[in-house]
């Protein structure tokens, strides 16, 4: 009897502690995007993307919550809303399932993406790219934060 609950307890513990996937990969992206060496000035995303993706969203500023997952196409745990236009909102999808999620201050991460799809329809809550998109980004350093834009 103390061995089961011993294991019952040992697989909750478990189950609380393990982070989510896209916790997991958006640590792995930041040490990545942190390692550019300071003499690049332009990277491919799909080169420093960590971890298998075939779309991402950048989710503009104030998007409600229910927007987003209106757009991706199913709720997850841990998103927020944008509370200003210079924050990160960026969801990495992969065979429709979220892998990597992105949000803050690129100050508070310490790195921030930027992009907008070319001829994105004003309405849409989300610029998108493809992994089989142009994926050039050009690296932006200052003030100890490193920012990859690509806006066409």
């Amino acid at each position: 009897m103390i061995i089961a609950i011993t294991i019952m307890l040992t697989i909750m513990l478990i189950k609380v502690f393990k982070k989510d996937v896209w916790d997991v990969n958006e640590e792995l992206l930041k040490q990545e995007v942190m390692n550019i060496g300071s003499s690049v000035k332009y990277v491919n995303l799909s080169d420093i993307t960590p971890f298998e993706w075939d779309l991402v969203y950048s989710f503009d500023p104030y998007t409600p919550k229910d927007l987003i997952y209106q757009t991706v196409g199913y709720k997850w745990d841990s998103i927020s809303e944008t509370v200003n236009g210079g924050m990160n909102q960026l969801v990495f999808m992969k065979n429709e399932k979220v892998v990597c999620y992105l949000y803050g201050y690129p100050a508070n991460n310490g790195y921030g993406i930027f992009f907008s799809s070319e001829g994105k329809d004003v309405s849409a809550p989300a610029s998108i790219l493809s992994v089989e998109d142009d994926l050039i980004f050009q690296v932006v350093r200052g003030d100890n934060v490193i920012l990859l834009t690509n806006n066409e």
